[in-house]
């Protein structure tokens, strides 16, 4: 895997560690797409890092759980304006 790669990858998923940030967001902070940035995540992080991916893993999956509450609220506000 290329040096830069392996650079990115690991500034996302700490990245994602210290805030929690979505795959949306990270995509807009690191200027690459989301798939791009899942794909970092979920199986590059894993061959680079297996503790810093577990600790990812809970956060993506966390933000699997909440997702459809979060959809709720933004048509909420949506709506509302």
């Amino acid at each position: 895997m290329n040096k830069n790669i392996i650079k990115r990858v690991l500034e996302e998923a700490n990245y994602m560690v210290k805030t929690s940030s979505t795959v949306r967001e990270m995509a807009n902070i690191f200027k690459v797409s989301k798939s791009t940035v899942h794909k970092d995540l979920h199986e590059r992080l894993a061959d680079i890092d297996d503790r810093l991916y577990i600790e990812v893993e809970k956060i993506l999956k966390y933000h699997t759980d909440v997702r459809h509450i979060r959809g709720g609220q933004s048509t909420k506000r949506k709506y509302l304006m």
